[in-house]
């Protein structure tokens, strides 16, 4: 079964939703699956201000109080620690996610996709590192395996893979993607958000039983 998931590696629910679909997949143990991770911006046009606090910055964004944010992200801090996931969004650095983006592409070809896409959103929810930071990029890829030079190229040139990020999202937007994460089952079913395990399960059954 091929999963494709569009997610944005800033997107606190792109990085719960992962870890409930695996724990739907590991309840599978004889099935085969094949994840493909697809890239998408939930704000393309965001300018890194790694010196502006999230909070303040979702304030401004929402036109709310700070205090209003920071209940909002203790909210999701708090689903994120159901999960096992140590969220910690005091830290949390503003950036564009296009860089990191082209990286996962790159990764993807090498197979390494769900091993760079983990090591990012550890990285930013919670080690708080800047993800549009070259020095970091390379720090965090090289540690799943990619190549140094690879990925020298990729960041010395913003038109690599530049074009794979962009056709994830314009394929997103074609077939009504409105928010990530979302997660297609073999082109058939569909789950949109960071739904409980056994929504993810009962669609793996039913995409199972109609093969």
């Amino acid at each position: 079964m091929k999963i494709e998931v569009w997610s944005d590696i800033m997107c606190p629910f792109c990085y719960i939703g992962k870890r409930h679909l695996e724990a739907a997949l590991s309840h599978f143990p004889d099935e085969q699956f094949e994840i493909e991770w697809k890239s998408f911006q939930l704000d393309p046009t965001i300018v890194p201000q790694p010196n502006k606090n999230v909070y303040e910055y979702l304030a401004e964004r929402k036109g709310m109080s700070v205090e209003e944010s920071k209940q909002m992200h203790a909210g999701v801090v708090a689903r994120a620690a159901e999960v096992g996931l140590d969220y910690h969004f005091e830290k949390a650095v503003i950036s564009n996610s296009f860089q990191a983006h082209r990286l996962i592409q790159l990764a993807k070809t090498k197979g390494l996709g769900d091993a760079v896409e983990e090591t990012f959103f550890k990285a930013y929810f919670t080690d708080g590192r800047d993800l549009n930071d070259a020095d970091t990029l390379m720090e965090l890829c090289v540690g799943v395996g990619l190549n140094p030079l690879d990925i020298k190229d990729v960041l010395a040139d913003e038109r690599l893979f530049a074009s794979a990020v962009n056709n994830d999202i314009s394929e997103a937007q074609q077939i009504g993607v409105r928010g990530v994460p979302f997660f297609v089952f073999d082109r058939k079913y569909a789950v949109s958000g960071a739904q409980p395990i056994e929504q993810f399960e009962e669609t793996i059954k039913t995409v199972l039983e109609a093969k």
